[in-house]
């Protein structure tokens, strides 16, 4: 498949990805899934997406959001649980336009296994939750996903309201300081390999867009709306490539090797080749509103912690939401690592540090 198929209108993929700045960075995290010809996937250094623990129960849940439509849910608690005790529990958010199965469940297992009650979510409009459009863009709709699922964690008998955090991976790092900054009941905040996904599609990695390349993407995006209110085909933008060629750049091929292949491939039920992790066009200008790190500093006295490989492409995320924080705050560069690579990388992934993280913030 080349770049112009990839498109459901018939634009070229390549023209559209350097004009949205977003292209292979905040778009391409999320996972295009189903390629039968998939290269060899990297599983050095603890690649385990897919990791499970003989210590950790897991049931699927569902909850309600505020605007009243089902957030899906997978909860992990530790086998050993005292379910007549309170203990404290964390809400785990997955890369954008990925799923929960994606990152995000190897985290909650991870953090059940160190005693927390830990529940992955799926972003509205993805995955199991519902939402339509799907693949639609909303970030405020999103923040609200993470509030919905402390209402549901504090709800469970065994959980202590008063102890919940939560855990962002990517863009759900965004979501996740969005929805912290007016919940106050996320008691503490981390954040792994951030994308501030407003200022990917703003300013694309290191300000390389320009307010012109902006403009023209905004409009072809209003121009998309008329075709779609008057009856055409939904326009789907961004996602990992089909397929490798010689030129595909560095970016592109991180995110390949983990949504392209068995490493980190996971088609949810009723996705397609054509669509899966591609948030619609016309909504993706929603993005440009989009301004996580504004009054970030209001979130102070609850700590925040922010992680990041010191290879990230996306680092300058996490740096610049670390410099607008107040106290109390740490950034914690993982060497070696790059922005994919903590999505799974067990070796890597400082799980010993976001126990600790949580331990002495979320006491009783």
């Amino acid at each position: 498949m080349n770049d112009k198929t990839e498109t459901s209108a018939g634009l070229d993929r390549r023209q559209l990805l350097k004009m949205t700045g977003a292209g292979v960075a905040a778009v391409g995290a999320a996972s295009l899934l189903g390629f039968s010809s998939a290269m060899a996937q990297d599983m050095s250094r603890g690649a385990a997406n897919f990791y499970t623990s003989d210590k950790v129960s897991m049931q699927k849940v569902t909850f309600k959001s505020q605007y009243k439509t089902s957030v899906a849910g997978s909860l992990f608690t530790p086998k050993d649980l005292d379910r007549n005790g309170k203990t404290p529990a964390i809400i785990v958010g997955h890369p954008m336009g990925a799923v929960k199965e994606q990152s995000a469940n190897l985290y909650a297992t991870k953090m059940a296994e160190q005693g927390f009650v830990a529940m992955s979510i799926d972003l509205p409009f993805w995955g199991e939750s519902e939402g339509t459009t799907r693949n639609l863009v909303s970030p405020d709709v999103y923040a609200e996903a993470f509030s919905a699922g402390v209402d549901f964690l504090g709800s469970q008998r065994y959980v202590d309201r008063q102890r919940i955090g939560g855990i962002g991976i990517c863009g759900s790092g965004s979501f996740i300081i969005s929805a912290a900054k007016i919940d106050p009941r996320i008691r503490a905040i981390a954040t792994v390999s951030m994308y501030d996904m407003g200022a990917a599609f703003r300013d694309a990695l290191n300000h390389s867009q320009t307010v012109e390349q902006r403009k023209q993407f905004i409009a072809m995006a209003a121009e998309q709306r008329w075709a779609e209110f008057d009856g055409g085909e939904t326009q789907y933008i961004g996602g990992t490539v089909l397929e490798l060629t010689a030129n595909t750049d560095p970016v592109q091929r991180e995110f390949y090797d983990f949504y392209r292949t068995s490493r980190g491939q996971f088609t949810p039920a009723g996705a397609t080749v054509q669509t899966t992790t591609k948030p619609t066009m016309t909504s993706s200008v929603k993005f440009m509103n989009f301004y996580p790190f504004n009054d970030i500093e209001t979130i102070s006295p609850r700590p925040m912690l922010f992680i990041s490989g010191d290879q990230a492409h996306s680092k300058e995320f996490s740096q610049d939401a670390y410099n607008r924080a107040a106290e109390p705050k740490e950034l914690v560069w993982v060497k070696g690592a790059g922005h994919v690579d903590l999505y799974d990388r067990v070796d890597l992934i400082p799980f010993n540090k976001l126990s600790s993280f949580f331990d002495q913030h979320l006491t009783a």
